[in-house]
């Protein structure tokens, strides 16, 4: 059976990515040069469900092409309510931007880990890396 563009099939994506840290403003929970793996959840459109105190990649609300990395602190009616870790970092977080919408979680932090300095960096695996920690 073919499946068009349309079908539920289509909606679907792989669950996982890996983002890498680039900025201070999760210190001294995550670190520049950090990798994350991230739960994005198997349907597009359909947002991972989250927990105050779990660290999330959510799209900024001003930006769409700007990922950023925060902890998501309580659910507002309007959405997530998303601070940094190390606030003289000068991070943007929702004290500058407000609630980020629910639709705009990517996903929830698995785990982290630390590559290697001395190996090879891996190619782009289709997470975004140099993210706004």
């Amino acid at each position: 059976m073919r499946r068009g563009p349309g079908s539920a099939a289509a909606a679907m994506r792989w669950p996982l990515a890996r983002f890498a840290v680039a900025e201070r403003s999760m210190e001294p929970s995550l670190r520049p040069g950090d990798w994350l793996l991230v739960w994005r959840g198997f349907r597009v459109g359909n947002p991972p469900r989250v927990r105050a105190g779990q660290i999330v990649i959510a799209r900024h609300p001003g930006r769409a092409d700007m990922l950023v990395i925060k902890r998501a602190v309580r659910r507002h009616a309007d959405g997530w309510w998303l601070a940094s870790d190390n606030q003289d970092a000068g991070a943007v977080d929702s004290r500058s931007f407000g609630p980020v919408p629910q639709a705009a979680i990517e996903g929830r932090l698995l785990l982290r880990y630390h590559r290697d300095s001395k190996a090879e960096a891996p190619p782009e695996s289709g997470g975004a890396s140099g993210l706004d920690g």
